[in-house]
């Protein structure tokens, strides 16, 4: 409603004449007398009707009829919008227009400025009560309030990082609360235009609006977490943490939904970098645990096909830790047949059957039954897909896919020769032995070939090297001893991840190039003084080396040296297929290598080479029972330790003397465990000289 225009008050007297303040009159008749004096006797000839006729009228306006409807608010009120009354100013109100912009000063505009500002603090306060509200009403009813997602993005767009990262959070909260079991599809022109009930719109409305906002939200977090590179300020650095902290998140609680893909783009970015900080451990622990929990393989087929792209684009130059994520995919122990890097092989029928179909009695259907059983079959597959219940085909199927991936990239790394994932390699191949083609044994073979030479020959090499001022010597002669060993160990467990009687039947392996390396390295591993070393192990630094540093850890795994020795020597000793088939000449030759090199090393790694022995014992004490006693000696000549040839070393023209000195070994673990291997072999006098 318009304000009434003030009153304005009229003057009762003419004013003087040669006033300035002389207007047009209204009067019929002016005179020149004074006014003080003619006041009365002029008044009465005043044309006070006209006057007021000639004013300007001002008419009253009718309210508006409000025609806009009913709204509901977010507290779920019904309430009637009201619009507004425009006031119409006074036709004179202008006029003081200039004197007020006058009156402003500087100090007063700048005092107005400070009182429109927020304080930090109470931005983020008032950030904190809206996104609390929205959330709450978006976990209450999630289809009625569908528009609570754009309103957390853009309370999420705010330039405060704080505010940031507490709406990053808080989505990714509700997020993980309001997305369904279920892949969301995409509607077509079919389905908008069929008719559906009022639930399935309402449905429909919710789930599209739910993808829409969910990718948002998605390229927003791929967006932050770009911004991780170095040279950036602390606050974009903490924003990408918190990003990649929702991605891998959001990665682990739904990867049945969509835009899976996106999500695993941004842990592989981060792990295509060279910079190994909190991030990136979090997004490998985050594929290692994908990689344990997928059931039907569908996201773990997607993560290594992604990872393998970014392995081959950046040429294989990644941390050892990236590729050691493979080894916990579940097809390690679910995965029933053999694959290579080219095909899979699938389970063969039963050869009795010849090709033809088992014969079944066949049950008389009538047209009406059979029709029956398909629409029951039909409406049993969508059940089974609603309920996201996987068939063994679809998990094989997928896993079979996820192998030839991997085989694929260990391959590659062995033909590039890359010395800094050699070690992961010969590891993941050691695991997947039992999954390895058979037809692909011997080009793998002749590639551990070369790699055993190559370690043998830089391990000469180290050893020759007589310039003071290479420091790297020892870790270098390490990590060439662990890796012809895990070779030695991945040849053989080739062998032993067969079946049995095909192994026996079809595989013509020649394994004596690695029983014959690992001979010759006995000796020089036991006289290796950081044998039982590793990367967690506690060490003074040598105060007389040059460039003093920590011992890096191993390339290949945490396994010590030992470990893998113990294993390289029970995979040729005591192999699980045709272990009596073991040729008596190498079990003595191994039996009296051992015996000496555990005069020379440490405690635990000289009781675990007897307990070895004790094993060795009780499975061949017939073949080497002769070492023991010098009446039984079969061969003549002398034993000849330092011949590299297992079969031309003659140890059964030896005795076990070195067992008199390991029975006054300073160790009584020690001296336990040679009077383990004397109770084996049944030889009272134990040494025998």
């Amino acid at each position: 409603m318009a304000l009434a225009p003030a009153r304005k008050k009229r003057r009762l007297s003419p004013p003087e004449s040669g006033s300035p303040e002389t207007s047009p009159s209204t009067l019929v008749e002016t005179s020149d007398a004074p006014s003080g004096n003619d006041f009365f006797a002029n008044a009465a000839r005043w044309n006070l009707e006209q006057d007021y006729e000639t004013r300007p009228r001002k008419v009253k306006k009718k309210d508006r009829e409000n025609t806009r409807l009913p709204i509901k608010t977010a507290e779920g009120r019904v309430e009637q919008l009201v619009v507004p009354d425009i006031k119409e100013e006074d036709n004179d109100s202008w006029l003081g227009s200039d004197e007020e912009k006058d009156n402003v000063t500087p100090e007063s505009a700048e005092v107005k400025i400070e009182e429109s500002k927020v304080s930090v603090r109470q931005q983020i306060l008032e950030a904190k009560e809206e996104l609390a509200r929205v959330a709450s009403l978006i976990n209450e009813d999630p289809e009625e309030h569908v528009g609570g997602f754009r309103t957390l993005a853009q309370i999420a767009s705010s330039s405060n990082p704080v505010v940031k990262k507490l709406g990053l959070a808080t989505q990714l909260a509700v997020y993980k609360d309001v997305i369904p079991g279920y892949r969301i599809r995409p509607l077509g022109d079919s389905d908008m235009t069929e008719k559906v009930s009022k639930e399935v719109r309402r449905l429909r409305a919710f789930e599209q609006g739910l993808v829409g906002s969910y990718q948002k939200y998605v390229n927003e977090l791929a967006r932050h977490a770009r911004s991780s590179r170095g040279g950036v300020s602390e606050a974009l650095s903490s924003l990408a943490t918190v990003a990649i902290s929702c991605a891998c998140t959001l990665l682990l609680a739904v990867p049945h939904f969509n835009f899976r893909g996106e999500l695993i783009k941004i842990l592989v970015t981060k792990l295509s970098r060279k910079r190994i900080d909190g991030d990136y451990t979090k997004c490998r622990e985050t594929f290692e645990t994908l990689f344990r929990d997928d059931e039907d393989g569908t996201a773990s087929l997607d993560a290594v096909t992604t990872l393998t792209r970014m392995m081959k684009a950046r040429s294989f130059r990644i941390d050892e830790s990236v590729l050691n994520t493979f080894l916990h995919l579940r097809l390690l122990s679910e995965f029933s047949s053999k694959g290579s890097q080219n095909h899979i092989d699938r389970s063969q029928p039963d050869p009795a059957l010849k090709g033809k179909k088992p014969k079944f009695k066949k049950e008389f259907r009538t047209k009406k039954q059979r029709k029956l059983e398909k629409e029951r079959k039909a409406i049993s597959k969508e059940f089974n897909e609603a309920d996201a219940i996987v068939s063994h085909e679809e998990r094989d199927r997928m896993q079979a896919e996820t192998l030839k991936l991997v085989f694929v990239t260990y391959f590659r790394i062995l033909k590039a020769r890359i010395p800094t994932l050699t070690g992961a390699v010969l590891e993941g191949l050691a695991k997947y032995a039992h999954l390895i083609n058979q037809d692909f044994f011997g080009d793998l073979l002749e590639a551990l070939k070369d790699l055993t030479t190559n370690a043998a020959s830089s391990h000469d090499d180290a050893d020759s090297s007589e310039d003071p001022s290479t420091s790297e010597v020892p870790a270098t002669t390490r990590s060439a001893t662990r890796e012809s060993l895990l070779c030695i160990i991945t040849a053989f467990a080739l062998l032993e991840g067969q079946d049995a009687h095909k192994a026996a039947s079809t595989l013509h392996l020649d394994l004596s190039f690695f029983t014959t390396h690992l001979y010759r390295s006995l000796h020089a591993l036991a006289l290796d003084p950081d044998l039982e070393l590793s990367a967690r192990s506690l060490r003074l630094p040598d105060p007389h080396a040059l460039s003093p540093s920590p011992l890096p850890a191993p390339k290949i795994n945490i396994q010590t040296t030992p470990a893998l020795l113990m294993r390289a020597l029970s995979s040729i000793l005591l192999p699980p297929v045709s272990t009596h088939a073991v040729p008596p000449i190498r079990v003595a030759a191994f039996s009296k290598q051992l015996l000496i090199s555990a005069l020379h090393l440490p405690e635990k790694s000289a009781m675990g080479v007897l307990g070895l022995m004790g094993r060795v014992v009780k499975m061949h004490g017939r073949k080497i029972g002769g070492l023991w006693d010098t009446e039984e000696r079969k061969g003549d000549g002398e034993f000849e330790a330092r011949r590299g040839e297992v079969e031309g070393s003659n140890p059964f023209a030896g005795t076990v003397w070195e067992g008199e000195l390991l029975r006054l070994h300073f160790a009584p673990g020690v001296r336990r465990g040679y009077e383990d291997v004397e109770r084996g072999v049944g030889g009272g006098r134990g040494g025998g000289g």
